[in-house]
């Protein structure tokens, strides 16, 4: 008995219809031109959690927690570099040896999310961190390597945090509600040429140095920089900026709610016309306000809950046969990168999946400018779709006219996993099912979804749903209130 899988069933069940609905085709009429497809990826999985991506020749790599590493020629198949902190970790002649003063400092010995980045002089810089991890005893710091592979050479600690009753930074005692936890680095140039390092977690939340590009390190002088966001051990962390030519936008993206299946990790973002800020919301919120309430017990999200744009927490797409698709539980520390010489720009981040525990692994989402001028990701991952822009991208609406599966990110930081609901869009521009308003394409893509009179914009597209194994129209729009919402029609 032959057996046929999945995919070929439902190809077949598609060609039977489209066979049948052509002889049921009126002579003279003319039928619907068939719907525009892409090749099915090929996806090869990591696991690098916080990855930091930079680019390398013909290649991109991902730097993340406890010195692993991976690579990837198109951001779908990832190739392991390393791993672990260990004297055999390739990225050191023996790191347990060179970076012995980190972990000295911070009582340990493993290291957090790294960053690496192309100095001027072509050689790499990579910014280190140890935390102590149950208080922010930790070392921030740099090694060059003259390949991006390495073996990286110290170059010594250039920030601390946790100096308990002792004179920290800015020249004053150190208080961990005021002052940063001195991890989660990233370095990156300005609009103006500027080379900024910007880092924190928790603590005293999110801050932002000036570097000196010989050296890359602190310009004197400076503390520990500019405050951006966060403060009184809020659980904000994982700062990351993206600058948009298109937009003029810098966007402060950070991962608020913590990293284990249980923690609640998501990811919003503000933006800002300077480098330093202020960071605003979708209300207007300047995310220098954003802090706990000290009076409050440790880790008070509730306090923090209405700042930034959340774009993205856990979720699950579903069908209306209650057959489950992909989800993410926990998705955060994202780092992100626009393909040179074009004004596609992604998303990467690790997530951890409903029922798979705390095992992780890297996805990436491309991110696509709005109306009022918001990046939002695909709701599904990359797959090498082309830019929504694209014709190959576009969707006719004969293809966005169906039953979808809709997801409210909704603005909580909470371990629950939010379910998609079923909604139709109908040929009369209705949206109708667990919700109820309006929806209109408009040029290059745009979406416009209307419900209880409040307007989401952002874009149609193709997205690859995994649990499918099938490339299905999508939209992801934002709304005034900060909210995202994704849509993913049923195949």
């Amino acid at each position: 008995m032959s057996t046929l899988s999945r995919r070929t069933l439902i190809g077949s069940t598609a060609a039977l219809t489209a066979a049948g609905a052509a002889a049921l085709t009126a002579p003279g009429a003319t039928a619907a031109p068939p719907r525009r497809t892409l090749p099915d990826p090929t996806f090869a999985e990591i696991s690098v959690h916080d990855p930091s991506i930079v680019a390398a020749g013909d290649e991109l790599y991902v730097f993340g927690s406890h010195l692993a590493a991976a690579r990837t020629p198109d951001l779908l198949r990832w190739t392991g570099v390393a791993d672990l902190v260990t004297p055999e970790n390739p990225l050191f002649e023996d790191v347990t040896v060179e970076l012995a003063e980190a972990f000295a400092w911070a009582n340990t010995t493993t290291l957090w999310a790294p960053d690496v980045h192309r100095a001027d002089d072509g050689r790499f810089r990579m910014y280190y961190c140890a935390c102590e991890g149950s208080s922010p005893r930790s070392a921030l710091g740099s090694a060059v390597a003259d390949e991006i592979t390495g073996p990286y050479r110290d170059e010594g600690i250039f920030l601390r945090s946790g100096q308990w009753d002792q004179e920290s930074e800015d020249g004053t005692i150190y208080d961990a509600l005021v002052h940063p936890n001195v991890v989660d680095p990233q370095a990156f140039v300005d609009a103006e040429g500027v080379l900024r390092l910007v880092y924190g977690s928790y603590s005293g939340g999110i801050f932002l140095l000036e570097l000196d590009p010989a050296t890359g390190r602190p310009v004197p002088g400076q503390g520990y920089g500019v405050h951006l966001v966060g403060g009184n051990h809020s659980r904000i962390e994982a700062p990351y900026i993206l600058r948009s030519e298109e937009s003029g936008y810098y966007y402060l993206f950070v991962t608020f709610g913590g990293l284990d299946a249980d923690g609640g990790y998501n990811v919003r973002v503000g933006r800002s016309r300077s480098v330093e800020g202020p960071y605003l919301d979708h209300a207007g919120h300047d995310l220098r306000e954003c802090r706990s309430d000290p009076s409050l017990p440790l880790f008070d999200d509730a306090s923090i809950e209405p700042y930034a744009v959340k774009l993205l927490g856990n979720h699950r797409f579903t069908q209306r046969d209650g057959a489950e698709g992909q989800g993410y539980v926990s998705p955060g520390h994202v780092s992100a990168w626009t393909r040179p010489g074009t004004d596609e720009s992604f998303l990467i981040l690790h997530t951890r999946f409903p029922g798979r525990g705390e095992e992780h692994e890297v996805r990436v989402h491309r991110l696509h400018l709005t109306r009022t001028g918001w990046l939002v990701p695909s709701p599904h991952r990359y797959a090498g779709e082309p830019a929504a822009t694209a014709r190959e991208a576009r969707l006719r609406r004969d293809e966005i006219v169906g039953d979808w599966q809709l997801v409210d990110h909704g603005r909580a930081i909470s371990a629950e996993v939010t379910d998609s609901v079923p909604v139709t869009l109908g040929a009369d521009g209705t949206v109708t099912g667990a919700v109820q308003g309006r929806w209109r394409a408009e040029g290059s893509g745009r979406a416009v979804i209307e419900l209880d009179g409040a307007r989401f914009d952002g874009t149609f597209t193709r997205g690859w749903h995994d649990g499918l194994d099938a490339w299905t129209p999508t939209f992801t729009v934002l709304g005034p209130d900060g909210r995202a919402l994704w849509g993913s029609r049923e195949v």
